[in-house]
């Protein structure tokens, strides 16, 4: 394992670093920002506007990432004289071919993060969903990282002893380089949806056991909490539990600052709750590397610079930003010397060679990353993750448009599920699709479509179900109720007994015509089928997309305000869009509407959803009516390609 210096520098392909997409720019194809040093990786433009900010005490933070996280750090914190420490907060895959093109999901991926030397990380609610996933996180990723995976509130069965038992550790004390004396924790939010073999302490009951508070009450001296957790940091959010904790803590040592960092919620967002206390979420997919510094903790031990030379420091007092100025603190709480920074780096090399000062490409790379590039270059290979299916003419994107509208993903996924999702005996039967849709995760771009971009847009293995000879007049108005009523959320998903499930794909061709310059002005439609020629093809000398000056992206405003942004970036537009997405398929050619209809929806949602909606709208249905519609090896993941 190799010592994590100061910047990972991303090396899996192209992402996008934004909230959800980008708008249209002009022909020019969107650009994904993050350049994966891969070779088929397209390289980052826009620079980040200052200098770090370096502390006392300094964070990298990772979360969500889903899948797209490898890679390798410069040193820079030694030299300066402070500490620095790497956090991740969980959810590991789930959206990246890399991640999500082995049984189990995380069979390659997995190994390679582990490169990666964290001082904390914590468990994602996935990493819980699939029992087999969990016990490769028990029985392997925890161990990899010992006392340093803490999973405060999170339990497994040892197959061994048949008794539950903490994943990782369910706490830990420990001093920093220079002297810094720290308690950690690692909450996940109270997730239900996991594999029965797991289980999730909700944070009500975890604050009240025995081993916690003697934990918060330590008798050795703690000059620093740290709260990580696969968990809202705004505890507005009605997932959050951080809230719970927060109190706790604060209630037993009103003296001692607390730092967390959450995720889950796939936000850039910094939060203050009191004057020694803030928290800090650093987005998803490693569009994000959250940094956060801090100065003026009380240490008899700490042997490093509070005030580092040579780099700005944090000056900022832990004190919300309304409209440009400090607004009035919390009168229960003392006055605090605590100064912090924080800010939200896009994840590029462009970014990280810039805050490694001095650094130039040749000495940027070390031996150890080039190591686990050519690692990462050798399972994308073994796994055909840059072969490509087809060509998307336009970029379609999830919340940039108006649902529905042109440019909107669900529009193209309406044609797209109406022309796949076909059971060749009922062929000739009127049938509604339904979808959730949080199966899609990412915005669909405009050119090449490989067999990785398949798990980056549609990750899922949700199969397809049906009931057959449904009223039509009862038919069409489900839709309205899954959209009238609450968010489907898969910790929702009781019914459903998950499990992975293999990737069967044959490596695709294309033509050498059909990707590599996309003709600007032909009209939309669905991705540009693969020619009968049997022509192997890879990415790596696909037409090179261009960038505007001021790309579009994040635009965060948090409670130190709107300066936390480490790369400036043009505000993307945001449209909500509903649960649910309905396509029609083989309706009468005369415009009439059939008297039945066959109701096809994902397994996901069926019994959980459908059924309760046919029953609240008249109908007489139960779970046995269900059955699949076609074979449980097509899935969400297979009608795009």
């Amino acid at each position: 394992m190799f010592r994590t210096g100061l910047f990972l520098s991303l090396l899996v392909d192209v992402i996008l670093a934004c909230d959800d997409c980008y708008g249209p720019q002009s022909s020019a194809a969107h650009v994904r920002h993050v350049r994966r040093m891969q070779p088929e990786a397209q390289g980052a433009v826009a620079a980040p506007r200052a200098p770090l900010e370096w502390g006392q005490l300094n964070f990298l933070h990772t979360t969500d990432t889903h899948g797209w996280l490898e890679g390798h750090m410069q040193h820079k914190a030694g030299n300066l004289g402070v500490d620095l420490l790497l956090v991740d907060t969980g959810d590991l895959h789930d959206g990246n071919g890399l991640s999500d093109a082995t049984t189990p999901n995380g069979a390659l991926s997995n190994p390679i993060f582990e490169n990666i030397d964290y001082d904390l990380l914590t468990i994602g609610n996935h990493e819980l969903y699939v029992s087999e996933i969990a016990y490769e996180t028990f029985n392997q990723f925890s161990k990899v990282y010992g006392d340093r995976y803490v999973t405060s509130n999170v339990q497994i069965i040892n197959p061994a002893t048949g008794m539950f038992e903490y994943i990782g550790s369910k706490y830990r004390y420990f001093t920093t380089d220079h002297g810094l004396r720290i308690m950690a924790f690692g909450v996940l939010y109270d997730f239900t949806g996991n594999s029965n073999v797991s289980k999730v302490i909700k944070a009500r009951d975890l604050v009240k056991e025995s081993w916690f508070l003697d934990a918060v009450n330590f008798p050795q001296p703690i000059d620093l909490f740290v709260v990580l957790g696969h968990n809202p940091v705004r505890t507005t959010v009605s997932s959050s539990t951080f809230g719970i904790i927060y109190s706790t803590i604060r209630s037993l040592r009103p003296r001692i600052p607390i730092q967390t960092f959450g995720g889950h919620t796939h936000i850039r967002d910094f939060v203050v709750y009191d004057t020694m206390s803030t928290g800090l979420e650093s987005g998803r997919y490693c569009e994000t590397l959250g940094w956060a510094s801090m100065s003026g903790i009380n240490s008899s031990t700490f042997t490093g610079n509070q005030k580092p030379r040579g780099v700005p420091n944090p000056t900022q007092k832990a004190v919300k930003v309304v409209n440009g100025t400090a607004a009035p603190g919390n009168a229960s709480m003392p006055s605090s010397n605590l100064v912090y920074s924080r800010r939200y780096l896009d994840w590029n090399r462009l970014t990280f060679e810039y805050h490694a000062t001095g650094s130039q490409e040749g000495t940027f790379d070390y031996h150890s990353g080039q190591r686990v590039t050519a690692e990462i270059t050798k399972d994308r290979k073994q796994l055909n993750l840059t072969a490509l299916y087809g060509c998307a003419p336009e970029t379609y994107c999830q919340s940039c448009k108006p649902f529905l509208s042109e440019g909107n993903v669900f529009k193209l996924l309406q044609t797209a599920l109406a022309a796949t999702v076909i059971n060749a005996s009922r062929a000739d039967t009127p049938r509604l699709i339904i979808i959730n849709t949080g199966s899609i995760r990412f915005d669909l771009f405009k050119g090449p479509f490989t067999f990785d971009d398949s798990f980056i847009v549609s990750p899922f293995d949700d199969a397809f179900q049906f009931i057959p000879d449904v009223p039509y007049a009862l038919a069409s108005k489900v839709i309205g109720v899954l959209n009238a009523g609450a968010f489907q959320k898969r910790s929702n998903d009781e019914d459903r007994n998950l499990s992975p499930r293999d990737f069967h794909f044959d490596t695709p061709f294309i033509p050498s015509d059909a990707c590599t310059a996309p003709d600007e002005g032909k009209p939309a439609s669905i991705l540009r089928p693969l020619s009968s020629e049997k022509q192997p093809r890879t990415t790596r000398n696909l037409r090179t997309r261009q960038s505007p000056p001021l790309t579009p992206g994040y635009v965060t405003t948090d409670d130190f305000g709107t300066t936390g942004d480490d790369t400036p970036h043009s505000r993307i537009p945001y449209y909500p869009q509903p649960n649910d997405l309905q396509a029609n398929a083989s309706f009468p050619t005369n415009g009439s509407l059939p008297k039945t209809v066959d109701l096809v929806f994902l397994d996901f949602i069926g019994a959980g959803y459908v059924v309760p909606a046919l029953n609240k709208l008249g109908g007489k249905y139960s779970a046995s009516d269900i059955s699949y519609y076609l074979p449980k090896t097509f899935t969400t993941n297979s009608y795009l390609p």
